[in-house]
Formats: structure tokens, C-alpha cells, sequence
């Protein structure tokens, strides 16, 4: 399966789980822009061809993101990764900014 399938494959799962929507192209069009989008999330998708133990999260990948969200309108954004096991069975995480975690984290704490 070459990077591209494995890429396409882990956007859909990605937004089957948080009920967003796939970005044609992965983003590449010059209207739309992220890998999965919600209403308030612009949504980057990254994955490894291979099972991995370490994932190198690269500031050029946020820094695009964050003024692709900021052009679509969209308040948060997020990226997704895996280590590129099973994309079936394997865990994701999201990398957010700081304001979004303490939103979280005050959110759950008032529970």
C-alpha cells in the first residue's frame, strides 16, 4: 500500500470517528484546505507507512494549519497522528494548542 493509500485510509477513519468531513484532494484545492473538517475544527492527518515507535511532529505542519483554519473560519484546529499499525485497531492523538487544552481541561473539571 503506498503512503497515499495509507494517508486516505486514516482520513476516513478519522472522520467516521468525529463525524467530520474528508477535504477533497486532502486539501490541496485552494478553497479547502485541511485533511478532515467539523464545524469548528480544520483537521491535519498524518500517519506512517510501517509500524513506528517515534513520530516526528513538524512546526511547519501546525504553523499551515493554523492559518488554514484561521482562512476557513475555523476556531481550532487539531493534528492527528498515529505510529502506522493497523490503522484498523490503532490509537490516534491529537496535538492542540495550549488555549484549547485548558478549555478541555476546565471543561471536565467542572463535571
Amino acid at each position: 500500500m503506498n503512503t497515499r493509500k495509507y494517508s486516505k485510509e486514516q482520513e476516513k477513519q478519522v472522520a467516521k470517528t468525529i463525524k467530520g468531513r474528508r477535504t477533497s484532494n486532502s486539501g490541496a484545492t485552494c478553497f479547502d484546505k485541511g485533511d478532515i473538517k467539523t464545524d469548528t475544527f480544520c483537521i491535519e492527518c498524518k500517519t506512517a507507512i510501517g509500524k513506528k515507535k517515534s513520530m516526528t511532529i513538524q512546526k511547519i505542519w501546525i504553523d499551515k494549519l493554523k492559518e488554514e483554519a484561521f482562512a476557513m473560519g475555523k476556531p481550532n484546529w487539531a493534528v492527528c497522528f498515529d505510529f502506522g499499525t493497523d490503522l484498523q485497531k490503532s490509537e490516534k492523538f491529537y496535538i492542540i494548542n495550549e488555549r484549547l487544552f485548558k478549555e478541555l481541561m476546565n471543561m471536565k473539571e467542572d463535571l
